[in-house]
C-alpha cells in the first residue's frame, strides 16, 4: 500500500502565508508606535538630563540660568593660547562660543585633516547654541549625543561626522540654496555649516538668555518678519546673567522646546501649529508634552498689543510645512507662543489665562485663539 506523504498542499500553503501576511500587517504598526513610544521616552529622558544639568549649573552660578557669559571689554585667554578682547556683547558670547568648540575639539589649528573652527561672525549663538554652555559646565564632549533627540535622524548623523560640511554633504545649505526654503544668504557660510553637528534638537526660549523687553525702547533681541530662524535688535542687547528666582511660574513657563513635534507626526509638525504636541522642559525641572493651542500667545516686544504670529518658513533638510514648499501664500501666520512668552521670564506659557492686558495696563490686541 502507498503511503500517504505528510505534505503541505498548494492551498493549505497559500492559507499559511496569507495568515502569516495578516499577523504582519496587524503587528507592524504596533511594533511601530511601540518604537515610537520608547524614542519619545528617551527623547523626554534627554531633557531631563538638561533640566537637572540647568539646576546645578543655577546651584553653582549665584542662581544663573546658564547662558553665554563672556563680556565686552574683558580679555580671555582662549585654547589657542592668544588673548582676545571682544569689542561687543555679541562678539563676546561669539568667542566663547569659539572658545567652548575648541577646548572640547582640539580644532583650533589650521591644516589638513583638522578644520578650524572659526568666530561665529554675525550670528548670535546664543539662538541654537545656549546649550553649549550647560554641556561645557556638564562634560567635556562636543557633540554630546543627549543634544540629540533620537527622532532627529539629521543631527545624529552631523554629529557622527561633524567634520563633513563640505559640498555634498547633509548639512543645512552645503549645496547652495534650494528653492522654497529660507534665503538668508549667511545660512551657506562656513562658520555657519561647521556648527549643525554641534546644535541640539532641544531650545532654550531667549527669555532665558535676555531681558524681558516689557518696553519698545529696551535693547534686546527681537524676532524678524521675515524668518522664524532670526532675530533683530536695536542696540548692542546685554545677555545673560538671568537668574532662577526671576522666573513667576517656574511650572508653567517653558524654557527648553522641541522645534518640531516628531512624536505624534512622522513628517514633523513645527512647534507654532496649533496641533503640534512638543516636548517641553519647564523651569521647574518637569517634561512634558503639551499641545499648543493650549499655551498662552506670545509677542514681538516692539508690538506689545499684538499676538505674534509668523510663517513657517524651513531651513534646508528641515520638515517641510503643511502647505507645502513655495506655496508661500497659502502658508498662513501661526501664533509664536512660549517661544516668545509675553513678559518674558515673568509671563506664563501654561496653566494660567493671559492677563488679556499688556504689562503697561493697555488693552492687548488679540489675534490667536
Amino acid at each position: 500500500m502507498e503511503r500517504r506523504k505528510n505534505a503541505f498542499t498548494l492551498i493549505e500553503l497559500l492559507v499559511v502565508i496569507a495568515i502569516i501576511a495578516l499577523l504582519i500587517g496587524i503587528l507592524l504598526p504596533a511594533l511601530g508606535q511601540a518604537q515610537r513610544s520608547a524614542k519619545n521616552v528617551l527623547s523626554q529622558a534627554n531633557m531631563r538630563s538638561l533640566n537637572t544639568g540647568s539646576a546645578n549649573y543655577a546651584a553653582d552660578n549665584n542662581d544663573k540660568i546658564f547662558s553665554y557669559n563672556w563680556r565686552a571689554g574683558e580679555t580671555y585667554l582662549m585654547a589657542d593660547g592668544v588673548e582676545r578682547t571682544p569689542n561687543s556683547e555679541t562678539q563676546a558670547a561669539q568667542r566663547q562660543n569659539q572658545e567652548i568648540l575648541w577646548r572640547a575639539t582640539g580644532r583650533y589649528k589650521g591644516g589638513a585633516g583638522n578644520f578650524k573652527i572659526t568666530l561665529f561672525d554675525g550670528r548670535l549663538p546664543h539662538r541654537r547654541y545656549s546649550h553649549l554652555v550647560l554641556l561645557d559646565f556638564l562634560t567635556d564632549v562636543q557633540p554630546e549625543p543627549i543634544a540629540a533627540s533620537p527622532f532627529d535622524k539629521n543631527l545624529i548623523d552631523w554629529q557622527e561626522n561633524s567634520t563633513d560640511y563640505a559640498a555634498g554633504s547633509t548639512v543645512p545649505y552645503a549645496n547652495d540654496v534650494p528653492a522654497g526654503y529660507d534665503t538668508d544668504s549667511t545660512w551657506d557660510q562656513t562658520y555657519v555649516k561647521m556648527r549643525w553637528p554641534f546644535a541640539s534638537t532641544y531650545q532654550m526660549v531667549p527669555a532665558a538668555w535676555q531681558r524681558d523687553g516689557i518696553s519698545e525702547s529696551d535693547e534686546v533681541w527681537r524676532p524678524i518678519d521675515t524668518t522664524p530662524h532670526l532675530f533683530t535688535s536695536n542696540g548692542n542687547p546685554r545677555t545673560g546673567n538671568r537668574k532662577i528666582t526671576q522666573v513667576a511660574h517656574t511650572s508653567g513657563k517653558v524654557m527648553l522646546f522641541e522645534e518640531f513635534d516628531r512624536f505624534s507626526d512622522k513628517s514633523g509638525l513645527y512647534f507654532a501649529y496649533p496641533e503640534a504636541k512638543p516636548n517641553l522642559a519647564f523651569f521647574d525641572g518637569s517634561v512634558r508634552s503639551e499641545q499648543s493651542s493650549d499655551s498662552n500667545p506670545g509677542w514681538n516686544s516692539d508690538q506689545r498689543a499684538q499676538d505674534w504670529e509668523q510663517q513657517y518658513v524651513p531651513l534646508d533638510t528641515f520638515p517641510l510645512p503643511k502647505s507645502g514648499l513655495n506655496n508661500r501664500a497659502d502658508e498662513p501666520a501661526y501664533c509664536q507662543r512660549f517661544r516668545w512668552t509675553r513678559h518674558g521670564l515673568q509671563g506664563i506659557d501654561f496653566g494660567g489665562k493671559d492677563i488679556g492686558r499688556r504689562i503697561d495696563g493697555a488693552p492687548r490686541d488679540p489675534t490667536c485663539n
